[in-house]
C-alpha cells in the first residue's frame, strides 16, 4: 500500500495527493497537479443509488463513516485502535495517514454514490481547500467486515456546488479570517500575498521560521521556492532567444558540443527542454540521494546523468523532467559566459527589483531564510537532511512573496522581455493536465474561469506559488516552509476573485 502523504520533489503546482490504501501492500497514488504527469482529474461519474439518509444501512457504509470518522479527528492514538481493529493492513503507514489528515483537513461526504453490501462511492470535499474526490471502499464479504481498501481520487468540481466570485474587499477579509484558522491549526506556515496591477492588496505571514528558536515568519523571510525557480531560468533562457544567441529549434548539442550522449545531444532541442518534452528524466532518486551534497555546480550533475539515454523520442509526450531544465542552466552558462547564478541576478532578479532573491549554498548564511520542516511520527522536523548542496537552475534558491509580486510586475510590463517573446514564454504550447498547458516555464491554465500563468513548486518541507491573471491584473502569491498550504491558498484564492 503506497504513502498516503508522500510527498513528490518537486511539482510545478504543489496540489494535494489524492491515494489508494489496499490491504495488499500494492497502493497507487494520483498526484494532482504533480510532476508525476500532472494527471488531471477523473471524469465524473453518473450518480447510481442516491441515498439522502446519513443512517449507515450495510457494513460497507458503516465501515465507510466509522473509518472517516476516525480519519478526520487525526488522533493518532484512536485512528491506531481503528485500524488494528477494521483495517490492519494499513497500521504500518498510520503516520503518513496522519499526515494527510493534516494536510487535507479531512474529508465531508457530500453525497453517496453508490452502495452494496461490500462497497461504497461517495462524492467527497477536502474540508481544508475546495477539492473535491470520488472515495470508494470496499469490505470483506463476511463479518467482521475488515475494510479491504480506501480510494480516493480527484474529480473535477460538480456544477451544482459553484463557487462564486467575492468583491475585494470581501475576499480580502475572508482570506485573513481563512489564513488565521489554519495557522492556530498547524496546518499553515509561510505568507501570502495579493496584489493589483504591482500594488499589494493583501499580504500577511504566519507561524515560525525556525521552531526551535521560536523566530516567526514575517513579509521579509525568504522561503525555499523548489520548482518555481523554474520560470526564472525559461525567462532567462528566453532572454537570449531574444537576443539571437540561441535558437529555440536548436540541438542542445549545438550549445553543449561535448555533452556525453550523442543521441540526446542531437535530438533534444532548447524547445523540447523548455515544455517537458525531450525525454531526458528526473534527477531525484538514488543516484540523487547518493551524491546530495557532492553535486556542487550543474556541470556536475551532468557528469553523472550525463551519459544516460532517452526515456522517449523527444516530442512524443509531455513527462515533466527536472534534468532538462537543469540542462538550460549549463546552456545558459556556456551561452552567456557566466554562471548561471550570476546571470539570473544580473538579468532577472536585478531588473525587476527582487533584492530579496537568490540560490546562495545551504551551508552559506542567509539572513532570514527560514527552516523548512515536515512531519515524522506526528512530529516537526526540519528538512536540512533532504536539501541539495545548492539550487539549480530546475528548482531551488529562495525569495519572498514581496520579489514574486515584482517579478509578476516586471514579466507582464515587458521589462524582462519584449511583448512578443513574453507571450512566447507564457502561451500553453502542450497539453499538462488538469491545470491546462505547460509553456516554456510557466503553466497557462484557468484559475476561477480565467486565465492564470505561473508556476509551484514543493518538496519536504517547502511549497511554494504564484498565479498571475494578465486579464484582471491581479498576482497571488504565497510561500510555506512546510510541505503543502501555500498552492491551497492561490487555489483558494484565485476561485473567488472578483468575475
Amino acid at each position: 500500500m503506497g504513502a498516503l502523504a508522500a510527498h513528490a520533489p518537486d511539482t510545478p503546482a504543489g496540489r494535494h495527493l489524492i491515494a489508494s490504501l489496499d490491504a495488499s501492500g500494492a497502493g497507487r497514488r494520483a498526484v494532482v497537479g504533480a510532476h508525476a504527469g500532472f494527471r488531471p482529474p477523473q471524469a465524473a461519474q453518473a450518480v447510481k443509488t442516491p441515498q439522502a439518509s446519513k443512517a449507515a444501512t450495510s457494513p460497507a457504509e458503516r465501515q465507510f463513516r466509522a473509518w472517516l470518522d476516525v480519519f478526520n479527528r487525526g488522533n493518532r492514538d484512536e485512528y491506531l485502535m481503528f485500524l488494528r481493529g477494521s483495517f490492519p493492513s494499513r497500521e504500518a503507514d498510520l503516520d503518513e495517514d496522519m499526515n494527510f489528515t493534516g494536510v487535507t483537513g479531512g474529508f465531508d461526504v457530500r453525497r453517496v454514490e453508490a452502495a452494496t453490501a461490500t462497497t461504497i462511492t461517495c462524492l467527497v470535499q477536502e474540508r481544508a481547500s475546495d477539492q473535491f474526490a470520488r472515495a470508494e471502499l470496499e469490505v470483506e464479504a463476511a463479518a467482521p467486515y475488515r475494510i479491504v481498501r480506501v480510494d480516493l481520487n480527484a474529480v473535477p468540481r460538480p456544477a451544482e456546488y459553484p463557487i462564486p466570485g467575492l468583491a475585494e474587499a470581501d475576499l480580502i477579509a475572508a482570506l485573513g479570517q481563512r489564513l488565521d484558522r489554519e495557522a492556530a491549526k498547524d496546518m499553515f506556515s509561510g505568507a501570502v500575498l495579493v496584489g493589483r496591477n504591482g500594488k499589494v492588496i493583501f499580504s500577511a505571514a504566519y507561524g515560525p521560521a525556525d521552531r526551535e528558536k521560536k523566530i516567526p515568519n514575517t513579509l521579509n523571510t525568504r522561503f525555499r521556492l523548489g520548482s518555481m525557480n523554474k520560470m526564472f531560468t525559461a525567462t532567462a533562457t528566453l532572454q537570449l532567444v531574444q537576443a539571437d544567441k540561441l535558437k529555440l529549434t536548436a540541438p542542445l548539442g549545438q550549445y553543449l558540443t561535448d555533452y556525453p550522449n550523442k543521441d540526446v545531444a542531437t535530438k533534444v532541442t532548447i524547445h523540447h527542454l523548455l515544455t517537458h518534452t525531450g525525454g531526458t528524466g528526473d534527477i531525484f532518486g538514488p543516484e540523487f540521494s547518493a551524491h546530495r551534497l557532492e553535486l556542487r555546480t550543474l556541470n556536475d550533475y551532468v557528469a553523472l546523468y550525463g551519459t544516460r539515454g532517452l526515456r522517449f523520442e523527444p516530442g512524443a509526450k509531455w513527462e515533466y523532467s527536472n534534468y532538462g531544465f537543469l540542462l538550460l542552466g549549463v546552456i545558459i552558462e556556456r551561452v552567456s559566459g557566466q554562471s548561471y547564478y550570476d546571470y539570473v541576478r544580473d538579468h532577472v532578479f536585478g531588473p525587476a527589483g527582487m533584492t530579496s532573491s537568490g540560490s546562495e549554498p545551504e551551508d552559506q548564511v542567509v539572513p532570514d531564510r527560514s527552516k523548512g520542516y515536515m512531519k515524522e511520527t506526528g512530529i516537526w522536523t526540519p528538512n536540512t537532511a533532504t536539501l541539495p548542496y545548492r539550487g539549480t537552475s530546475a528548482g531551488g534558491g529562495y525569495t519572498t512573496v514581496g520579489d514574486l509580486l515584482r517579478f509578476a510586475t516586471a514579466l507582464t510590463g515587458h521589462v524582462l522581455l519584449d511583448a512578443t517573446h513574453t507571450a512566447l514564454l507564457t502561451t500553453g504550447k502542450v497539453d499538462a493536465g488538469d491545470r491546462g498547458k505547460y509553456a516554456y516555464g510557466f503553466v497557462d491554465g484557468v484559475t476561477g474561469g480565467a486565465r492564470s500563468i505561473g508556476h509551484g513548486g514543493g518538496a519536504p518541507g517547502m511549497n511554494g506559488d504564484l498565479r498571475i491573471f494578465p486579464q484582471s491584473g491581479y498576482v497571488v502569491a504565497a510561500l510555506a516552509n512546510m510541505d503543502s498550504g501555500a498552492s491551497r491558498a492561490t487555489d483558494w484564492v484565485g476561485a473567488r476573485l472578483p468575475r
